[in-house]
């Protein structure tokens, strides 16, 4: 289910929104590593809780496609490469932005809401939580129906959330959020429909 095997061409037509989820944040890095442009890049969209207090509301957005070096950005493109087009594929484009992008500004909001004012963060990381919090949501559905999922998604969704806790400079928060709002998300969304007999 998660084993990519598309070539590039397929990929990008069968999954337009995670392929240009993917290629955003990819220049977007490519970008901040030119010397001074990097630099105002992240003072002006990195997470900083100090002055979103000030007003700057964009901040609610632009640390999505933030990321603190290579290997961060490595880590959550992967994650997006490999879960993102499935829920694509059930949610359909629409609904796979919505979770998506409210799990992230929804993390971005409790960031906000429950950490310090010297608090700043960037990362795509809440909003590929809520993709597992979906899937969480399909499992919950789904029960024995589909046991390959469950038992993929469940072990990720527990190892995720361990990781979390272990790994330094985690925005804890973000991650915690974006996971039950892409489950809640999920919810409403694959709720099984009722037929009438």
């Amino acid at each position: 289910m998660f084993s990519r095997t598309e070539n590039f061409s397929q990929y990008t037509k069968f999954y337009p929104v995670v392929s240009t989820i993917i290629a955003i944040n990819v220049i977007i890095f490519l970008v901040s590593m030119v010397p001074f442009v990097g630099s105002l890049i992240f003072n002006l969209g990195a997470g900083s809780n100090y002055l979103l207090g000030d007003g700057q509301w964009w901040r609610l957005i632009t640390p999505m496609f933030l990321h603190a070096g290579l290997v961060h950005l490595l880590f959550n493109m992967f994650s997006l490469f490999l879960f993102g087009p499935e829920l694509e594929k059930l949610a359909g484009k629409v609904r796979f932005l919505t979770i998506y992008f409210l799990s992230g500004l929804i993390g971005i909001v409790a960031t906000y809401l429950l950490q310090d004012a010297n608090y700043v963060h960037v990362g795509a990381s809440g909003a590929i939580y809520g993709i597992l919090g979906a899937f969480g949501a399909i499992v919950y559905y789904t029960k024995n129906a589909l046991p390959q999922l469950r038992q993929i998604i469940i072990p990720i969704i527990i190892i995720s959330i361990v990781m979390t806790f272990l790994s330094p400079n985690i925005n804890i928060t973000a991650h915690l959020t974006g996971l039950i709002v892409g489950f809640l998300f999920g919810l409403v969304y694959f709720k099984p429909k009722l037929r009438k007999a």
